[in-house]
């Protein structure tokens, strides 16, 4: 009898393992779907082709439907590494009790904006001429389309809930630019970066509006591995990112999707601004 339950033991040990070991083979990625997920998916295939060179395992790209999936997939081990806006990353490091990890950003991370935007015959000339209008933010838990332009709003003296005559969240950057260019908005707000990727693209609802102003610079995106990442693979991931240039011509493709010149390393505290200001805004506690 007792060699039997060993026996079983250890088949099921030998099972465990062997799909330990498999998972392990695995790197789970996703990112805050701050844009449609097909464009998330296109920007992200040649990275996650290097890194999957670079680690040796497989990377599966996983989309989510909003941020909040971001932060509990990295909070129950369900993602190894994901791509967070500096308040998601806030909201994952207190979910996880400072577990999660931001290894690195780009450069231009570290000097970040966001863009006030009106259609092209607007008459609004200063963020004070906004009082009254509609307004549209991207999604709610983003840093650059609602929590740090309402955060300025707030030091300019506007208060969006009692100065705009109503408040619409879009749900992503290219969103919000839709909504004004459609008039469903006479004004809103995203990010600098991927405003400049659509006038780039000519994109048409991009040259149906202007931008009114920037706000002054913060941080804000990262790439955050879960807590209890093996500190071996989290260092491979991180000298990964750090080895990308652009000026080698197998690495362009990915810094131009990325809109990166170059990655840079990050740490947590970089962040406690945006903490201090989701705390002023009441968002979190």
């Amino acid at each position: 009898m007792k060699t039997i339950s060993r026996r079983a033991l250890a088949l099921v040990l030998s099972a465990f393992a062997v799909g330990a070991f498999a998972q392990g083979k695995v790197l789970r990625v996703s990112a805050i779907p701050d844009e449609a997920p097909t464009e998330l998916q296109r920007k992200f295939k040649p990275l996650g082709d290097y890194l999957q060179k670079e680690t040796g395992m497989e990377v599966q790209f996983t989309p989510v439907t909003d941020y909040a999936a971001v932060v509990e997939g990295l909070a129950t081990n369900k993602l190894d590494l994901a791509w967070l806006g500096g308040f998601t990353f806030v909201q994952a490091r207190i979910r996880t009790n400072g577990g999660a990890v931001p290894i690195v950003q780009r450069a231009e991370d570290k000097v970040f904006t966001s863009k006030f935007i009106v259609p092209v015959d607007s008459p609004a000339k200063t963020l004070a001429d906004l009082k009254g209008k509609t307004f549209a933010f991207g999604a709610p838990s983003s840093t650059s389309g609602s929590l740090m332009p309402r955060y300025f709003l707030l030091q300019a003296g506007i208060d969006p809930e009692k100065d705009f005559k109503t408040v619409a969240f879009s749900g992503a950057h290219d969103a919000t630019v839709a909504f004004v260019a459609a008039n469903r908005a006479e004004a809103g707000v995203l990010n600098a970066s991927v405003w400049d990727k659509l006038v780039e693209a000519k994109n048409p609802n991009a040259a149906k509006v202007r931008v009114l102003a920037t706000t002054p610079t913060y941080y804000d995106y990262n790439w955050t591995v879960r807590p209890g990442l093996d500190p071996a693979l989290a260092k491979k991931l991180t000298d990964a990112f750090l080895k990308l240039d652009p000026a080698n011509p197998a690495h362009k493709e990915i810094m131009d999707l990325q809109r990166a010149s170059k990655f840079i390393p990050t740490q947590s505290s970089n962040y406690d601004g945006i903490e201090a200001a989701a705390k002023s805004a009441g968002l979190v506690k």
